[in-house]
C-alpha cells in the first residue's frame, strides 16, 4: 500500500474496523448498563404517556360533546373502571390528561439525566482510553506530527459518540415508539384509515435506506478534513514564530484557506444529500396527513365510506388520526438528524478504534527482568536501526534505509561516553535506541547485561535520565515542571535540583520565583532558562544513566561553563552518554565516538583522537581556531 498526500495514520487503520458502533455498545456499555436501560424505559413510559392526552380528547368528544357514543371508551381501559354521567367523565377526562402530562415530563426528565450519565459517561471513558492508547504508541507515530488528528479524535469525534448516543440513540427508540404506538392506536380505532395515514410510511424506510447508503462515504470525507484542518491550524499556531519573521502570513493563511475550503466542500456534500433528505420525509408525512385530511373528511361530510371503504367514522377519532398524524411528522422527520448522528458517530467511531488497534511494538515484555540494583554498564552490540514506513506498521512492516549501521561500544558504570559529529549522524538517534523510544532492527542495546527489550519500560526510564536540546516545559509554574516525573518531592528537593542546574540564581531573581508561570512550552522563558530547567528536572530525578543531548547548546558562554561544572558533579558517580557540537564540552570524557552516516568512524580519548589526526583532530582544530589548516584538511577529505 502506497501513502498518499491526504493519509493519516489512522486511514490504514480505519479501514479494517468491522462495525464499530457494535463495538463501541460491546465494549464500553457493560457497567452502564443500568442508565442505559432506566433511560430507554423512561423514553418509552414519556411516549406513551404523551400518546394519551389525544386519545382521551378523541374519546371525550364522542361521549360528552357530539353523543356519538354512549359512554366514554378508552383502549385496554375496562369499562368498568370508567365513571358513567357526562360530567364525571369530563372530571375523569380531565385528571387523566394532566396526569399524563405530569407523566410524561417527569418520565422526560429521567430519560435525559439517565441518558445524559450514559452517554457522559461513555464519551469520558473513549476519550481517556484514547489518550492512554496515544500515550502507549510508539514514537514513529508522532513523527509524522499529525497532532491536528489526535485532537481531532479525542475531542470531536468522542463528542460526536456523545450526541449519537444521547440524542440519536434515545430519539430512535422515541421513533419506534411513536411510530409504533401510534400505529397501533390508528388500526385499534380505524384500520381502513390507518392504511391511508401509514401508506408512506414503506417509501420513508426505503428514502432512509437510500440516505443511509449515499450519505456514509461523505461523513468519512468529511471527518478527514476536520482532521487535516486541525492538524494545519496547529502547525500554524505552533510556527507563528518563524510565519511572522519570515514575513509568511500570507502564505500560511492561504494553507489554512485550502484546508479549510476542503473541509467546508466536504461539508456541503454532506449538508446538501441531508437538506434534500429531510424535506422530503417531510413531504411524505405531509402526503401522509393530506391523504388522511381528504379521506377522513369525505367520511364524515358525506356521512358513507368513500371509495372501497367501509363502516362508520366518528368526530372523535377523525380527530385523533388527525392529531396523532401530526404527532407523527416530527419523528419521522427527525430521522435526518438521527441518520445524520448515526453516520457521523459511525464514521467518527471507525477513526476512534483505528486508533486503538495502532499496534505498539515498543512495550513491555511479558515477563520483565528486575532492573534493580541499577549499576549503570551500557552496552551497544551491532546495532542497526532504520524507521518503520508510515503507515501499515504491522509485524512484517517495512523499514526506511538504515540511519544507524553496525554500531557497537561500551560504556563502564561511572564513564562517560561522548558522541560528536555532524549533524545527521544518528547521535541522538542513537541514544533514543537506550530509552526504547524506539526498537533496533538488528543487534542489542544492553544495560547492566540485560537487552533493553526485557526490561519494564518504567524501570528502564526511571534509570536513564535524558536532557534534549529541545527542551519541553508544560505551561505552569517553574517548580511544577522541575518536579515533572517526581511529583512528590519536597520544595527543598526542587531548589537544591535548580541550584545544581545553576537555575536557582535566575528563578529567584523572577517576581514569583519558583511559582513563576512560563506559559505554553514556556515560551516565557529564554532558551538557555528553559534548558537549566530542564536540567534541574533530571538532577531531581537522580538516575543511574545520564543521556545529555546537546545540553548547553542554547546558552552563552559563561553560562554554559557554570553548567558544566555542575554537569561535571552530576556525571562523577553515574553512566554518562553525551552529545555535543562543542568539543570542549567533552574532552575530558572517557571515551569519544566520532560518528558520520550512522557509523563510528573514529573512537578514543581526546589525547588520542588528535594524535590520530583524523575527523576528530580537524573539528577540534576548526574550533579551537587554526581554522585555514581545518579548511585545507576538509577539502583534502572531501
Amino acid at each position: 500500500m502506497s501513502a498518499t498526500d491526504d493519509e493519516t495514520p489512522f486511514d490504514a487503520y480505519r479501514e479494517d474496523v468491522e462495525r464499530p458502533l457494535t463495538r463501541l455498545f460491546h465494549e464500553y456499555a457493560p457497567g452502564r448498563l443500568g442508565y442505559f436501560t432506566v433511560g430507554m424505559v423512561a423514553n418509552f413510559l414519556a411516549r406513551m404517556a404523551s400518546l394519551v392526552p389525544p386519545i382521551l380528547l378523541g374519546a371525550a368528544i364522542d361521549a360528552i360533546f357530539t353523543g356519538e357514543s354512549e359512554t366514554l371508551e378508552l383502549p385496554l381501559v375496562p369499562a368498568a373502571w370508567l365513571p358513567a354521567g357526562e360530567l364525571p367523565q369530563f372530571w375523569f377526562a380531565v385528571g387523566a390528561v394532566a396526569i399524563a402530562f405530569l407523566a410524561t415530563a417527569v418520565f422526560t426528565w429521567i430519560y435525559g439525566v439517565t441518558a445524559n450519565l450514559f452517554a457522559h459517561s461513555v464519551m469520558h471513558t473513549v476519550r481517556v482510553d484514547s489518550f492512554r492508547k496515544m500515550q502507549r504508541l510508539d514514537m514513529s507515530f508522532f513523527d509524522e506530527k499529525q497532532t491536528g488528528e489526535v485532537m481531532a479524535v479525542l475531542n470531536n469525534d468522542t463528542q460526536n459518540l456523545e450526541r449519537f448516543l444521547d440524542n440519536a440513540l434515545m430519539n430512535s427508540a422515541r421513533l419506534v415508539v411513536m411510530v409504533g404506538g401510534i400505529a397501533a392506536v390508528l388500526f385499534y380505532l380505524n384500520w381502513q384509515l390507518a392504511v391511508v395515514t401509514l401508506f408512506a410510511v414503506p417509501a420513508m424506510v426505503g428514502f432512509t435506506i437510500w440516505f443511509m447508503r449515499a450519505v456514509e462515504p461523505r461523513y468519512v470525507r468529511q471527518r478527514s478534513a476536520v482532521g487535516r484542518l486541525n492538524t494545519r491550524l496547529e502547525n500554524a499556531i505552533a510556527g507563528m514564530g518563524l510565519t511572522k519573521t519570515t514575513s509568511s502570513e500570507a502564505y500560511e493563511a492561504d494553507r489554512v484557506s485550502d484546508s479549510s475550503m476542503n473541509m467546508f466542500e466536504r461539508t456541503m456534500d454532506v449538508l446538501k444529500l441531508s437538506y434534500f433528505y429531510r424535506p422530503g420525509m417531510e413531504l411524505l408525512a405531509g402526503v401522509s396527513f393530506v391523504a388522511t385530511f381528504l379521506v377522513g373528511g369525505l367520511w364524515l361530510t358525506t356521512g358513507t365510506a368513500p371509495g372501497p371503504f367501509t363502516g362508520t367514522l366518528s368526530v372523535g377519532d377523525f380527530v385523533v388520526f388527525l392529531t396523532l398524524t401530526q404527532r407523527i411528522v416530527d419523528p419521522l422527520a427527525e430521522v435526518s438528524n438521527i441518520v445524520d448522528q448515526y453516520e457521523n458517530a459511525k464514521a467518527s467511531s471507525e477513526r476512534i478504534f483505528g486508533l486503538m488497534d495502532i499496534p505498539v511494538h515498543v512495550d513491555d515484555p511479558e515477563d520483565p527482568v528486575d532492573l534493580e540494583p541499577v549499576a549503570g554498564r551500557v552496552t551497544y552490540e551491532g546495532v542497526s536501526f532504520g524507521y518503520a514506513d508510515r503507515l501499515r506498521a504491522t509485524d512484517d512492516r517495512a523499514f526506511e534505509e538504515p540511519v544507524i549501521e553496525d554500531v557497537s561500544f561500551e560504556a563502564e558504570p561511572g564513564e562517560t561516553v561522548a558522541l560528536v559529529g555532524p549533524t545527521g549522524a544518528g547521535k541522538s538517534t542513537l541514544l533514543k535506541l537506550l530509552l526504547r523510544l524506539y526498537d533496533v532492527q538488528e543487534g542489542s542495546v544492553r544495560i547492566d547485561g540485560h537487552d533493553v527489550r526485557d526490561v519494564a519500560l518504567t524501570d528502564l526510564r526511571s534509570a536513564v535520565g535524558y536532557v534534549s536540546q529541545d527542551t519541553f516545559l508544560f505551561d505552569g509554574t517553574i517548580a511544577d515542571n522541575i518536579r515533572y516525573g517526581q511529583f512528590d518531592a519536597s520544595d527543598e528537593a526542587v531548589r537544591e535540583a535548580a541550584k545544581a542546574a545553576q537555575a536557582h540564581e535566575f528563578v529567584t531573581d523572577l517576581e514569583d520565583g519558583y511559582e513563576t508561570r512560563v506559559g505554553e512550552r514556556g515560551v516565557k522563558l529564554s532558551g538557555g532558562q528553559r534548558q537549566r530547567i530542564a536540567l534541574a528536572r533530571t538532577v531531581l530525578a537522580d538516575p543511574e544513566v545520564l543521556i545529555l543531548d546537546e545540553a548547553t547548546s542554547a546558552v552563552d558562554t559563561k553560562t554554559e561553563l557554570l553548567i558544566q561544572r555542575s554537569i561535571d558533579r552530576l556525571t562523577e558517580d553515574r553512566t554518562t552518554l553525551a552529545i555535543a557540537h562543542r568539543l570542549s564540552t567533552v574532552k575530558d570524557a572517557d571515551t569519544i565516538l566520532v560518528m558520520a552516516d550512522g557509523e563510528i568512524v573514529e573512537r578514543g580519548t581526546h589525547e588520542e583522537l588528535l594524535e590520530g589526526d583524523g575527523r576528530y583532530a580537524t573539528l577540534w582544530r576548526a574550533q579551537a581556531g587554526d581554522r585555514e589548516s581545518a579548511a585545507e584538511r576538509l577539502v583534502g577529505d572531501d
